[in-house]
């Protein structure tokens, strides 16, 4: 394929409720929409998931914008790609910007996939008809409050549910939600709010027969982690401490982790996720799929990556409805009895709402 005219749009889109971690709020979600047209016509679409401070990792809306626009664009546009891994390669050059370098990458896989009259999961790899989904929870102004969310996503059938915690929201919450729900598969999220000086606390998390903790500690260590991993019985996740391939190889080798939530964005794209993917394979390490809040196209690529064998621990991604009052693709995404069918059309399966992506789009560029 050769590229000859890519679309940026700048979307922002209300969410049905605002979702706070431990790092701030979210109620409406502002993203890039890329779509990657080649010489034949045929579209492929990716989706940025950077928000709009640099909360999660040091990317944000803004910076994406401008490493497509004055580096990664460039460096594809007119030229010849034979397979998407290519692109890897042609992005080495360029430092980390994973969830830029994921975007327009996610953008040729879809044309790839449409080329070679296959599914996005067949591109991939993916062997699965359907896959589990769970759903994450942000945290409440009140443990009741959470637990009516928490029962009414288990009425929907939900595989698995992930609450947010930080300092002095932990214990005594995932205590009364197992009071309440004693045999609920049920897994915390702390993005990084922990030091080693908190083992005492996250070691109480070990009565709760959890699924993991995830990235309890810094976002960029591996180090401390396995010290924690020694000290606790419950798995640690790890989550923003795995940008790349070599991240997972050493986190594997030094026991930082007994599972690794792989985000298409934070790792660069759909090939490295597959080499993460597969490494954790090889060493019998499960993985899932995490959410970054993703309107379609993203939560498209999401469930296409979750066909592949070794996610074997439900993802976040749940529907379309849990998040949007409506989303920019058709038909949305859905849930049914805590199970998504993977779709089986050529390229993301799911088309583009051009009219739900003009009436959100805020402003747009075109290079060509």
């Amino acid at each position: 394929m050769r590229l000859e005219k890519i679309t940026l749009r700048h979307l922002k889109m209300p969410m049905k409720a605002p979702f706070t971690t431990s790092f701030g709020t979210v109620d409406e979600k502002e993203m890039l929409l890329i779509e990657a047209k080649d010489e034949s016509g045929t579209t492929g679409w990716g989706e940025t998931v950077a928000f709009v401070a640099p909360w999660y990792t040091e990317e944000t809306l803004k910076t994406t914008w401008h490493m497509l626009q004055d580096f990664l664009i460039p460096i594809l546009l007119h030229k010849k790609i034979g397979h998407p891994d290519e692109v890897t390669s042609l992005f080495a050059p360029i430092r980390r910007n994973c969830m830029a370098k994921a975007s327009i990458e996610g953008a040729i896989w879809d044309i790839y996939a449409q080329q070679t009259k296959q599914s996005l999961a067949q591109a991939l790899g993916g062997q699965k008809q359907r896959i589990e989904v769970g759903v994450s929870v942000g945290i409440q102004p009140s443990i009741s409050q959470l637990i009516a969310l928490i029962k009414g996503h288990i009425e929907k059938g939900y595989k698995r549910v992930k609450i947010k915690i930080k300092p002095g929201e932990d214990v005594e919450i995932v205590q009364a939600i197992r009071a309440e729900f004693p045999n609920l598969p049920l897994m915390v999220d702390a993005n990084s709010a922990y030091t080693l000086e908190d083992i005492e606390i996250l070691q109480q998390l070990d009565d709760f027969n959890l699924l993991m903790i995830e990235q309890p500690l810094a976002t960029d260590d591996i180090v401390d982690h396995a010290a924690l991993q020694k000290k606790l019985k419950t798995p640690i996740c790890l989550d923003e401490s795995i940008t790349s391939y070599e991240d997972a190889r050493r986190a594997i080798e030094l026991g930082s982790c007994g599972v690794i939530n792989i985000k298409i964005g934070r790792v660069g794209g759909l090939t490295e996720a597959i080499r993460i993917h597969d490494l954790c394979k090889a060493n019998h390490i499960p993985v899932w799929c995490g959410g970054m809040l993703e309107a379609g196209i993203g939560r498209a690529h999401n469930v296409a990556l979750t066909s592949l064998s070794q996610f074997i621990l439900p993802g976040d991604t749940a529907g379309s409805s849990h998040y949007w009052y409506e989303d920019i693709i058709d038909p949305e995404v859905k849930v049914k009895d805590g199970y998504i069918e993977v779709p089986q059309s050529v390229g993301i399966g799911f088309k583009p709402n051009m009219a739900v992506i003009d009436k959100l789009t805020i402003s747009k560029e075109i290079y060509q």
